[in-house]
């Protein structure tokens, strides 16, 4: 519990002097104000983050938290328990979509055992193994406070040895069959909205199984209690070590200054976690894109940001993290290359402020 509450002592806003001064460069620039939208916003947001005008990233790491849900004994994944082991295999021998592009982008994966129900004799998955999968939420909680803790620590301690190994920025991911259905939990205790609304299919189910999958949900959410005033209970009683592990990740890149991607659904509802224990961390967030798995919106609106990309994906794993670096790149980019008004023989009088 020190890391923790150590942690959240430590997490400040972000330098907004700084982003005003960037804000500023770049309303100076060759072009009609406010004309490269989204991309401004970014390369300022950073600008606060690292108390610089002009930024660039050299090093990319995608942190990968893997772990097991007992829910997945109520039939909520057509998808076997076992692949959770196998896809934590996978992702350090590039067998992943998250992996094929992070390689693409040239970015670093770090893959974390933070509760998968094997045992891995693989130097290349870094052991954080806090129990052999969660238990099922429809008989109690998924686990203990403690190990809520526990987790939440081992995801800050990840990011903590990152950035001294001088990573820029941070994406992130998971492995774990089951976990839709601790996200859809998680996001309907946090907002008040029902799982009827925040639960999608996932990797894919029948209407049956759809129909099974929120029954189970409302279940565990009424069974076990959750506190939505306090994030970590709501992780132990109905979420996952992944979640957790990942809201340790936000936490920790918020504390260390550094910018960090958010994926997809389960990503976000680790995402949201994190904000709920302190809001400052809102500040280091760049969520990736729009998932398109139901409750996404409205994760998005509970956190308060809005996705750079629709591309209706919903692999999860930290893949949508590769596609918002490039984005981020291009922002910092322009921020450094294009050229003022005056440098480009232009005057600002001819256009309009239409933001």
């Amino acid at each position: 519990m020190k890391l923790l509450k150590e942690t959240l002592e430590l997490i400040t806003h972000r330098n907004y002097e700084a982003e005003k001064s960037a804000m500023k460069r770049i309303d100076s620039l060759a072009k009609p104000i406010g004309s490269l939208g989204t991309l401004e916003s970014i390369a300022a947001r950073m600008a606060g983050i690292t108390g610089k005008t002009n930024n660039r990233i050299s090093k990319r790491n995608i942190i990968v938290m893997c772990a097991d849900n007992g829910v997945v004994e109520e039939g909520v994944s057509t998808c076997p328990k076992n692949f959770a082991a196998t896809l934590t295999e996978n992702v350090t021998c590039n067998s992943t979509g998250v992996t094929v592009l992070s390689e693409f982008t040239g970015t670093n994966v770090t893959v974390v055992d933070i509760g998968v129900d094997a045992v891995f004799n693989n130097p290349s998955i870094i052991n954080k193994k806090i129990d052999m999968g969660t238990k099922n939420i429809l008989k109690g909680p998924a686990m203990t406070y403690g190990q809520a803790v526990s987790a939440i620590e081992a995801g800050i301690e990840i990011v903590d040895d990152l950035c001294t190994k001088g990573y820029d920025i941070f994406g992130t991911g998971e492995m774990g069959i089951g976990n839709t259905t601790t996200s859809a939990a998680v996001l309907s205790v946090l907002s008040g909205l029902s799982p009827d609304v925040t639960t999608g299919k996932g990797a894919g189910l029948t209407e049956e199984q759809y129909e099974n999958k929120k029954r189970v949900i409302k279940k565990a959410i009424d069974l076990n209690a959750p506190d939505s005033g306090d994030p970590v209970d709501v992780i132990s009683k109905v979420g996952g070590y992944d979640i957790a592990g990942m809201c340790g990740c936000f936490l920790g890149a918020a504390k260390n200054k550094k910018p960090i991607v958010i994926d997809g659904f389960i990503s976000s509802a680790a995402a949201l976690c994190a904000v709920r224990l302190n809001e400052n961390v809102r500040d280091y967030l760049f969520p990736s894109h729009l998932s398109d798995e139901p409750g996404s919106v409205y994760m998005m609106k509970e956190i308060g940001l809005e996705p750079m990309l629709n591309l209706h994906m919903r692999l999860g794993e930290g893949s949508g993290c590769p596609l918002a670096f490039q984005i981020i790149d291009s922002a910092l980019y322009v921020m450094e290359k294009m050229p003022t008004f005056g440098e480009a023989s232009l005057s600002s009088d001819a256009y309009v402020d239409i933001r």
